[in-house]
């Protein structure tokens, strides 16, 4: 990663933290974007871009073409951005499905558009997609956000097969991960077989390596130990 321009939307949550620093520490430079507010100033290797509504397509590209400019380039694409609901179909609201699409599909969506005409002028240019197992079929409760990961990895395969030979696209597909969210709603689980930001982040960075040069399309599962 050392040398790489490397855009990690959702870089303030528990997964997007985590792969922030790895990255910085394996020599990258690193632009954050995220919903949530932030006050850290930019430096020569480093900055946060908060308040951005990645359904907002303008405010997309507005952020990246930031990042773009700070850095003079971009090399790598982390789209972390996203959000869950649990809902039966049934009794649920039908705004959730429309919910679970924008906060899932669509800033994924807006971030890659946005990046693109900057990734196409890297020689080693990479998008990373965050999928879910639970994508490949739905459970019970998990129709929404199932159906909103399954355009993930859609998105994905398209992204992939349209800019095959200039970008590489791929996804990784986490069963459930170690977050303290998600300690405090499955309280009786075995933590010990979720997987963890740190061993996700390992796969996420090395799907933005040049050792994954030959790798696109690929909806990759991590699941831990479930």
């Amino acid at each position: 990663m050392n040398g790489k321009v490397v855009v990690i939307t959702g870089a303030l949550g528990a997964l997007g933290k985590v792969v922030t620093e790895e990255a910085f520490s394996r020599g990258a430079a690193v632009a954050g974007i995220d919903h949530a507010a932030s006050q850290t100033p930019a430096a020569p290797q480093r900055m946060e871009i908060g308040g951005v509504d990645l359904t907002d397509a303008a405010q997309a590209k507005q952020a990246m073409d930031a990042a773009a400019t700070h850095f003079g380039r971009l090399d790598v694409l982390i789209n972390i951005a996203g959000g869950f609901a649990f809902e039966n179909t049934a009794d649920g609201d039908p705004k959730t499905w429309q919910r679970m699409y924008e906060l899932n599909v669509l800033t994924a969506l807006n971030a890659s558009r946005a990046a693109i005409p900057h990734l196409a002028a890297s020689s080693a240019a990479r998008i990373i997609n965050i999928g879910a197992i639970g994508g490949l079929q739905a459970a019970s409760g998990m129709g929404a956000y199932a159906a909103s990961k399954s355009g993930v990895h859609r998105l994905t395969e398209a992204l992939a097969a349209e800019h095959k030979g200039r970008i590489t696209v791929n996804a990784v597909l986490p069963s459930i991960i170690d977050t303290a969210a998600n300690r405090a709603s499955m309280p009786k689980a075995d933590f010990s077989k979720w997987v963890t930001p740190q061993e996700l982040a390992e796969v996420i960075l090395f799907l933005a390596s040049d050792a994954a040069s030959a790798v696109t399309g690929v909806l990759l599962p991590v699941s831990g130990r479930v």
